[in-house]
């Protein structure tokens, strides 16, 4: 596996000034947050860090990943394209990077939908995400607090965010997303 050093100036070369400062981001929140909550710093710090890598590369290039990757989109997926750098980058980083743990694939996998019953590590990638330095949307006070207390409850509430916003769009949701805020809303009633 490549080295930190090596990874960060991959992604400098690879991704817009903006993409690459909150990719910085991700990775401290995600370190906190795995310092909360028990999970492994670095390897928490190495998803957060990645988890952006493809955003900036052409939707052609993304697709011909997951394609040769053995990767099969479904409808939505395919007429999704803001969806693919996720899955493209579960793929990129394995053969650029060399990253074969499966904690740190599937969590970068799952950054942008979220899915139920994520593990520890998905979690945290995906509430970094929505949580970090330069986030300024309405409410990301609140969901960072409650990050740091009830991991569960900011999940649910990212998961919620992106349900409202993209049907007041009328856009299309992901499954794994409605599952996602159903799972955890029906967790957080049994707290």
């Amino acid at each position: 596996m490549k080295n930190k050093i090596e990874i960060v100036a991959s992604l400098r070369g690879r991704l817009l000034e903006d993409r690459f400062f909150h990719s910085l981001n991700v990775a401290d929140m995600a370190r906190e947050l795995a310092l909360i909550y028990g999970e492994d710093p670095e390897k928490a710090y190495l998803a957060g860090l990645v988890h952006d890598c493809t955003k900036n590369t052409p939707p052609e290039t993304q697709l011909a990943m997951m394609e040769n990757g053995g990767m099969h989109l479904t409808p939505l997926e395919r007429n999704n394209r803001k969806l693919w750098h996720a899955m493209s980058g579960s793929i990129f980083i394995q053969s650029a990077y060399g990253i074969t743990d499966p904690a740190v694939i599937s969590a970068v996998r799952y950054h942008t939908t979220g899915k139920a019953a994520m593990t520890l590590l998905e979690k945290i990638v995906y509430t970094a995400d929505f949580t970090s330095a330069e986030r300024d949307y309405p409410g990301v006070e609140h969901i960072r607090a409650l990050a740091k207390r009830d991991l569960d409850a900011a999940v649910y509430e990212g998961a919620a965010f992106t349900v409202k916003k993209l049907s007041a769009a009328s856009l299309d949701v992901h499954p794994d997303t409605v599952e996602a805020m159903q799972y955890y809303a029906a967790h957080a009633e049994r707290k």
